[in-house]
């Protein structure tokens, strides 16, 4: 396999989280440390390849619900990763052409790919900053943030599969608190995040694999997910696996024709909130 050229500042030595999706997806644009952790965490998981497939199927849902059910037109996408057809803002601006989207992240291999992001509409626009989502001022101060959002007008923030990667030691609701108090009434928060709720055993050694790696994560409970949309109003149906969320019969996360994962299989809470 060849291997995608790094940029000076990128460290190869270990595995990085946005790559390891990227494996998971199918993709190329990941270094071998990365593939062997990501077949780490496989041995232990087989099934986390449907997984990613269901976690980017409910973020294109949930972004066409948002664009088409409540006029939402712009995005704050935290995490967002190494492009993968579609991206957000393709589904948004599929619906609602002048939708506007800043994505963020803190891997130097996106960084290096933000240019595929924004190859927007004309009528819309697209943004890269690269931030942590653990200083969530540096990305409510970065100028293209504002560039780009008009906070007059909602705007959804998209968290997905990311939050898990804050630990509580860090602060993750507080973290989405400063990130939703900066956007006006009417505003949403899509969120997806691992849970050990269906499978312990498995996500405790997933946890130790990315451990050993040098990255940190919680998997959390389904109470503890419920706790990042505290004062939001949950759309329907509520919290759900990540497959159950308003499903489309176009989505393929089924490992076979006619079969649907079981929730052990997923082991993501999924759910689309909006701000009073």
């Amino acid at each position: 396999m060849t291997q995608p050229p790094a940029p000076r500042d990128l460290d190869t030595s270990r595995p990085h989280s946005a790559r390891m999706y990227d494996y998971y997806l199918g993709g190329k644009d990941h270094f071998e440390v990365d593939r062997e952790a990501a077949e780490r965490v496989a041995a232990e998981f087989p099934t986390i390849f449907i997984g990613a497939q269901a976690n980017r199927s409910f973020m294109q849902r949930a972004t066409r619900v948002l664009a088409g059910q409540h006029g939402i037109r712009q995005w704050l996408d935290i995490g967002t990763g190494i492009p993968t057809n579609p991206n957000l803002h393709q589904v948004a601006q599929a619906v609602a052409p002048e939708a506007r989207v800043v994505y963020t992240d803190n891997d130097p291999l996106v960084l290096k790919y933000a240019q595929t992001l924004m190859h927007s509409t004309r009528e819309g626009r697209t943004a890269y900053i690269h931030a942590d989502i653990n200083e969530p001022d540096s990305i409510l101060n970065a100028p293209e943030f504002h560039e780009v959002l008009d906070l007059t007008k909602p705007v959804a923030l998209s968290l997905m599969a990311i939050m898990h990667f804050v630990t509580d030691s860090q602060d993750p609701y507080g973290i989405v608190d400063r990130l939703m108090g900066a956007l006006p009434s009417g505003s949403a928060l899509v969120l997806s995040h691992g849970t050990t709720d269906f499978d312990p055993e498995a996500w405790e050694k997933i946890t130790e694999i990315y451990h050993r790696s040098g990255t940190p994560l919680q998997f959390r409970p389904k109470a503890d997910v419920a706790r990042f949309f505290t004062g939001l109003d949950l759309l329907e149906p509520g919290m759900a696996v990540g497959h159950r969320w308003r499903p489309d019969p176009v989505d393929d996360t089924a490992e076979a024709p006619g079969e649907e994962p079981t929730d052990a299989e997923i082991s993501l809470w999924v759910g689309v909130a909006i701000k009073p």
